[in-house]
């Protein structure tokens, strides 16, 4: 099975570089060294989504836990280092908390030193790529909440969050609901710090993609030849990600060879920003029934309750 999914992976990643628009997809930034990364980012001055979302979550923490009721199973969507999820324990109190990511080891670590301080929970780490359909046949029948914060909804195209909706709401099966955080569209500038931040740690952990390609592919992608570049798209109300060669590159590995000119651009995440209208329509529109909003005084991010009932 182990080398069944190698060769999976391997010819998913091959496919995205040979594309016309080269491309890496991003659930390849969060290997071990990618997901430390990302917590690192989510302290800097210039990343504002994790701090005003928390402030949001502690605000309204009375609120948001009406607002769910009671919760049979915390269903942790990209939980990373479960922290954000943990946060929520006390108010929402759950019997359950399930943690979903792609990073495999370094979720079961972050879940067994959670488990240490909550033994009244069940708790379980699973492995999982939330860009493919969700399965869980032993939550059936269970009251369900998914927890997916971070904005982690904006690596979706709006068609890709659309039918990812679709599914949380068929597997709460007409109960529960989603908790969800997303990044409300702002002034460019500000979008443009926190994806450039002064420190480089953004461009450390898209740069470590190239890094875990070449287990993948056993390739032989040179960091030093790569830059980190993130533009703000208008037009498409997204903040595009991509790694750009800096000189003529040539890739090899034991399938195939690619040539990259100096200048090309792999792209390697999109971050949509919505606004609060068109969200909560999308939700509504996948089969919700209701959606309860908070958002921080400056309007930069949304945290939104979605009822399957």
């Amino acid at each position: 099975m182990h080398l069944r999914m190698n060769l999976s992976l391997a010819q998913e990643v091959e496919a995205g570089l040979k594309s016309t628009l080269p491309f890496i997809s991003p659930k390849f930034f969060y290997d071990d060294i990618g997901s430390r990364l990302f917590e690192v980012i989510t302290l800097l001055e210039e990343y504002y989504p994790t701090r005003v979302e928390k402030s949001i979550m502690q605000a309204h923490a009375k609120d948001i836990a009406s607002a769910v009721g009671s919760c049979e199973v915390l269903v942790d969507l990209g939980a990373g280092n479960c922290a954000k999820a943990a946060a929520l324990f006390e108010s929402l109190q759950p019997k359950q908390y399930c943690a979903l990511d792609i990073s495999k080891d370094f979720l079961e670590g972050a879940v067994a030193d959670l488990q240490k301080r909550f033994p009244q929970i069940e708790m379980q780490a699973r492995a999982c790529d939330l860009s493919q359909p969700l399965h869980l046949p032993d939550l059936e029948g269970k009251k369900k909440t998914f927890f997916y914060p971070g904005s982690s909804i904006g690596n979706f195209d709006p068609r890709q969050a659309r039918a990812f909706f679709d599914n949380i709401a068929v597997l709460c099966g007409g109960a529960g609901g989603l908790l969800i955080g997303v990044d409300l569209v702002k002034d460019s500038a500000i979008l443009d710090r926190a994806y450039n931040d002064a420190l480089g740690v953004t461009a450390a952990f898209n740069l470590n993609a190239l890094l875990h390609i070449n287990r993948v592919l056993v390739s032989n992608f040179v960091v030093s030849d790569w830059e980190h570049h993130a533009i703000f798209n208008e037009t498409e109300s997204r903040i595009e990600m991509y790694l750009r060669a800096l000189r003529d590159v040539e890739l090899v590995w034991p399938t195939g060879v690619l040539q990259f000119k100096a200048g090309t651009l792999i792209h390697t995440e999109n971050s949509y920003k919505y606004t609060k209208a068109s969200f909560t329509q999308m939700l509504l529109d996948a089969g919700f029934k209701k959606t309860t909003t908070w958002t921080d005084d400056k309007g930069y991010f949304l945290v939104c309750y979605a009822s399957a009932a």
